[in-house]
């Protein structure tokens, strides 16, 4: 087996792994132990340029164990960039099983929390956004258009994206993502141990052209009838329809005493609309007995397409890489794996995860209550007799302060 980190307050979750996934083999597995820094080097990406945030290892504002940390981002307006090391994989005939935690304190409104896959030999000192990649897997948020996972992979120097979609998490608790990849080419994504998506390299990737294609020679046949529905022949237009007036004199209208003719004109009554009228005739609808369908060009075996039997082979997958834009700081990600086994994967995740949720969760919302009442405390309800002046003067600095706020955040973006 290749890299297999272990400390005491996992022997529980390898006696349980033992009897269910004996044969699994662990290519590379992070729990963020102590000396977890010997195995993961910090880029130097952006540094010169003073934008390289720095990690924090932490179990987080809130958690499950204060004892299980993981690396979380700690600076607002930074890139990160760190990736770690194991043995060169090759997943041909072998199913590849990549998961991580992800939990975003911060409530995330716009950035990522993937990790990437990285093959062949990389500059760890100089990972950044422009590295090649094979796998990029994770929640990647930004507004209310922006929430899903990223699954992309990279065939043949290009990167294609899942055409799926897959919704992620969005709130401010752990989560568990998981990309199984298998040698019949057949995929599955799962948040917390429950399967999200499925579905074919095949289909739901763009990696290779399609297996058929509208033949291209193919011509619609001049007698071909493809209106649903025709006039009804039998339906006549009724005699004297066209004079029937869109409006008629109002009944109830009366000349007025003081009307004079010779000075006035003479008195017309005002119109009303005509109940008898009923629009500009149409002719009926029928279903036409001749209708045979919308007509589509025949498919035919696309020339173009040549199968690789390895579309779901990445033969030298050799780093784990975390690389972020971050506005707003605080993602953490943990439990990182990567193996060749389903279940251990399953049994891994529960026995963190899934161990420690209710509590973290329980955790966050005390949290939250804490700084409800904190916040009451320092904006306490007004009385009457307050003087509403200060109100004013108040709110004039705050707009001042809003105003100063955004035109320094516009001039952070206008750098990048």
């Amino acid at each position: 087996m290749a890299i297999l980190k272990r400390n005491p307050n996992f022997l529980s979750i390898i006696f349980i792994a033992l009897f269910a996934v004996s044969s699994a083999e662990v290519f590379f597995e992070e729990r963020f132990e102590d000396g977890w820094e010997s195995r993961w080097v910090k880029s130097d990406w952006k540094k010169d340029e003073n934008m390289a945030g720095e990690w924090n290892y932490t179990s987080g504002k809130w958690n499950g164990d204060p004892n299980d940390k993981g690396i979380q981002t700690s600076e607002d307006y930074r890139f990160y960039a760190i990736s770690a090391e194991f043995p060169s994989v090759n997943n041909k005939d072998k199913t590849l099983v990549f998961q991580f935690s992800v939990k975003h304190e911060q409530k995330l409104d716009c950035g990522g929390g993937y990790i990437k896959l990285l093959s062949g030999d990389i500059d760890q000192k100089k990972f950044g956004g422009e590295t090649p990649y094979s796998i990029m897997f994770g929640p990647d948020i930004c507004g209310h258009s922006t929430k899903k996972v990223h699954a992309i992979l990279t065939y043949n120097g290009a990167n294609h994206l899942i055409k799926k979609e897959v919704p992620c998490e969005t709130d401010q608790l752990t989560h568990v993502y998981t990309f199984i990849l298998r040698p019949d080419a057949t995929y599955s994504i799962l948040i917390d141990n429950v399967e999200k998506q499925t579905g074919s390299l095949y289909t739901d990737w763009d990696l290779l052209p399609p297996k058929k294609i509208k033949d291209p020679e193919a011509k619609k046949p001049e007698d071909w009838d493809d209106k649903e529905y025709i006039p009804d022949p039998e339906d006549k237009k009724p005699e004297g329809y066209d004079d029937i007036p869109k409006e008629i004199p109002d009944p109830d209208a009366k000349k007025p005493e003081d009307w004079d003719d010779e000075e006035d004109g003479e008195w017309t009554p005002s119109t009303i609309p005509n109940p008898e009228y009923k629009g500009p005739w149409k002719q009926k609808k029928i279903k036409n007995p001749n209708y045979k369908g919308k007509w589509k060009a025949p498919m035919i075996d696309n020339p173009d397409f040549k199968d690789d039997p390895d579309l779901y082979v990445f033969p030298n997958l050799k780093y784990v890489g975390i690389e972020l834009w971050q506005v707003k700081s605080g993602t953490m990600f943990d439990n990182i794996l990567v193996a060749d086994d389903i279940e251990y994967a399953k049994t891994l995740a529960e026995a963190t995860w899934g161990k420690h949720k209710d509590a973290e969760k329980a955790a966050f919302e005390e949290a939250e209550k804490k700084k409800e009442e904190e916040e009451s405390k320092d904006d306490p309800v007004l009385s009457d007799g307050e003087d509403d002046d200060d109100d004013d003067d108040e709110s004039d600095s705050d707009t001042k302060s809003g105003e100063a706020s955004k035109e320094d955040e516009e001039d952070v973006h206008d750098e990048l």
